[in-house]
């Protein structure tokens, strides 16, 4: 037994008639299938970068709001301008309350590089995780 399109019933939607088709016309679906898939795909990738450039312009625009507040401690003792320390020597003791180690140096090495004062002369008492509350 040999299956024939009428078994079959797809070429009426596909085709339009029960007759098989030829190489042709079965060439013609596919790329006409295929350009689809493409279009498809190349309309997904300019709204993913049209999404990308609305964020990114937000993301700038929230950037120029936010300040950086730095207050100087005012009871400690910091080092005099005319007393270099050692490149390995720094002030202090420093208790870290729900941060780990690495994320701690990058906050101190973040404080050092936008207040432009050498990492060796800031005196950081402690450091602690606060938890946003929605």
């Amino acid at each position: 037994m040999t299956i024939t399109p009428q078994m079959l019933g797809i070429f009426t939607d596909i085709y339009g008639s029960y007759e098989a088709m030829t190489i042709g016309r079965a060439l013609l679906i596919a790329v006409v299938g295929f350009l689809t898939v493409v279009c498809i795909l190349a309309l997904i990738a300019l709204f993913i970068k049209l999404v990308a450039f609305i964020f990114s312009a937000v993301e700038k625009k929230n950037a120029k709001k936010v300040e950086t507040i730095i207050t100087p401690v005012e009871n400690s003792p910091a080092p005099s301008a005319g007393n270099p320390l050692p490149e390995a020597e720094s002030q202090g003791e420093l208790e870290l309350i729900g941060v780990d180690e690495p994320t701690a140096a990058m906050l101190m090495a973040l404080v050092s590089y936008k207040t432009e004062i050498p990492l060796n002369r800031l005196i950081f008492r402690s450091i602690k995780l606060v938890e946003d509350e929605k």
